[in-house]
Formats: structure tokens, sequence, C-alpha cells
């Protein structure tokens, strides 16, 4: 029955959403205890290339072989692709090091300060418009950062991890705007290269900078956390996206950080400070605001073409008309709901891609 058949679709994309969000939580308190037998340079690396890696065998044995090709790579998307794979050796290391100078827990709430610096640069850069619901997210996670990063309040010192992991949160916000210029590359060539790309790179940094080479074991286990927190949770994203929309799909997707303070406490078994119970609450909040507005801005349909096919048999040519359907999105904005932006789900994907 069609009823039954797009409701079971549904609860599976839904189930599909939350699995994504619980894979990636699994990256800070993972990499927290890791990092115990992993230099962060070595971590990085083999994070990217367990998600790179693991992307590009998914990709293999799902395809056919003469679909086994990757689109060329145009004069355009170059400097674009450069910069994605440089930002994403830079960041993942500012991550590493300030994850081993803070909570696992501080780390999973700090990571959404990537919203606030993905926003401000779209604005400064691109000149994206940012909405009063956007603003007040914005807000309420930098002053959430700015609790969460204080390490003496009567000095008012920062703590010299918190800064860092803010700092790779801005380096990933510049990166998800270069990535965002990829529209037309889909979500499983966007991480196969920036996995492979910026894996090599962080290691030959580990070698250059001599850090102490893991023991084979400590290299599985981080490849395979960057395969699962990184590849699959991406690999689910696009599952769960391409039924029930970009809005809603990331909706579901931000309790990501939520759960990885849940893990990090059931990992880890410290509770943390009052300041942070405080910054729990306003990132929460924050978190409200960034949803209801991607959630008001966004909406997807199905739209029904028809094409004219036209075939050749024998010497003569034939005409024949072919329907099909796909998912379209579109945006509108309270101040201009004459504004249409129209993208796809392998444009819609790229915006939130990590690693």
């Amino acid at each position: 029955m069609p009823g039954r058949k797009k409701s079971n679709n549904l609860r599976e994309a839904t189930a599909f959403a939350f699995l994504a969000a619980a894979l990636y939580a699994l990256n800070m308190p993972f990499s927290r205890l890791l990092l115990e037998s992993v230099e962060p340079f070595f971590m990085a690396a083999f994070l990217y290339l367990g998600a790179g890696l693991g992307m590009l065998g998914l990709w293999y044995f799902r395809t056919k072989p003469k679909d086994r090709t990757f689109a060329t790579v145009t004069k355009d998307e170059k400097p674009y692709i450069l910069g994605m794979v440089l930002l994403d050796i830079l960041a993942p290391a500012l991550l590493m090091f300030g994850l081993r100078r803070t909570l696992a827990a501080n780390a999973s709430l700090l990571n959404n300060f990537e919203i606030v610096a993905t926003s401000l640069i779209a604005l400064l850069l691109f000149k994206e418009a940012i909405s009063r619901r956007l603003w007040i997210g914005i807000v309420l996670v930098t002053l959430a950062s700015v609790l969460l990063s204080l390490e003496d309040f009567s000095a008012f010192r920062f703590s010299s991890g918190s800064l860092l992991i803010l700092a790779a949160s801005t380096a990933w916000g510049l990166e998800n705007n270069f990535t965002r210029k990829l529209s037309n590359r889909t979500s499983s060539d966007i991480v196969i290269i920036k996995g492979i790309g910026s894996g090599f790179g962080s290691l030959i940094l580990a070698l250059l900078t001599r850090e102490a080479f893991p023991q084979i074991g400590f290299i599985l286990l981080t490849m395979l956390l960057g395969f699962v927190a990184y590849g699959l949770s991406i690999n689910y994203y696009v599952k769960a996206q391409m039924q029930l929309g970009a809005a809603k799909t990331s909706a579901y997707y931000a309790i990501a950080p939520f759960l990885g303070v849940m893990f990090s406490f059931l990992i880890f078994q410290a509770l943390p400070i009052i300041s942070f119970w405080v910054g729990l609450i306003l990132m929460a909040a924050a978190t409200w605001f960034l949803i209801t507005d991607t959630i008001s801005i966004q909406h997807t349909h199905l739209h029904k073409h028809t094409k004219i096919e036209v075939k050749s048999v024998g010497s003569d040519l034939v005409s024949d008309t072919v329907e099909y359907t796909h998912s379209h999105f579109h945006a509108h904005h309270k101040e201009d709901e004459e504004g249409h932006d129209h993208s796809h789900p392998s444009d819609a994907g790229t915006n939130i891609i990590k690693p």
C-alpha cells in the first residue's frame, strides 16, 4: 500500500538521521581516549584516511564497473578543493591539540561554534543574508562558547584547549563555505577527496614533526573511528536527506553535540563545574533557534518533469517521452518571499559535511 510504504520510508529516514548524529557524536569522546596513545597529527591523519578510504571502498563496491568514474576537476573547482584540503589539515590538528587540554564534553559543545564561523564568513565573504533567528542563535552560541572557554573566572583567563577548539571550528567554518562551492559533486566525492587529501597531508606533518609512530592496533582503531564517525555518518545523513529534505534532517542532526556530551559522561564519568551546565542550557537554546530558523525557511517537494529522449534505431531516429521525479528544495526568506534558491540533494548534502 502506497501510504504504508511512504510511512515506513519516513521512519527509516528519521532513523538514518538520528544514526548519523549518534555516529558523529562518538568522535569527541573516543578521539580523547585515543589521544592518550596517538599523537595529534597522526590522529588527524588516520581519522581522515579512515573516512576517505572507507568511503572509497563503499563507493567501489556499490557502483557498477561502468559507472566507476570521478567527474573531472574543473578550473573553477581547483582553488576551493585546495582550500578545503588545506583547512581540513589545519582544523583537525587544532582540534586534537585542544582535546588534549580540555574535557570531551566541553569540546562537543564548543564544536557548535562552527555554525557561528560558517554563518559570519558566509556573510562577510559571500554576502549571504542572516535571518533574525540565526543572529539570536549566533549570539547564544558565542556566549556559551565564552563561558565554556573560561578557565579562571576571577582573572578572566581562557583555557588554551578551548581556544584551540574554537580555532578549529573557525577553520571548519571557512572550509564549509569552500565546500559549498563544489555543489556539482556528490557527498561521497567530497569525503573521498578531503579524507584522502587531508589525511596524507596530516601524515606528512606528523612525519616532519617527528611524532611517535603509533602502534598498528591504535592506527586501525583510529581509522575505524574516522570511517564510522565521519564516513558512515555522512552516508546516513545523505540517505535521510533524500526522504526528509535538508531542513528536517539538519534539525535531527542537531542533537549530535548533546549526544557527544552524554557519551563523554558515560565514558569518563566526570561531572563538570556549574559553568558547563549554564553553557549547555545556552547551547540548547541556540540550537532551538537555529533549528526553527532552518525549518521556517525551507520546504521540500517532488517535481515531475517530462523529457524527450531521441534514440537511434537502425538508421532511424525515434523519440521517446520519459517522465521522472526528483526532490527539489526551495528557500523562502521572510524578508523576500519572491526569492528562490534552487538546489538538489547533492548540493544540500555538502553544507554540513564533516570531516
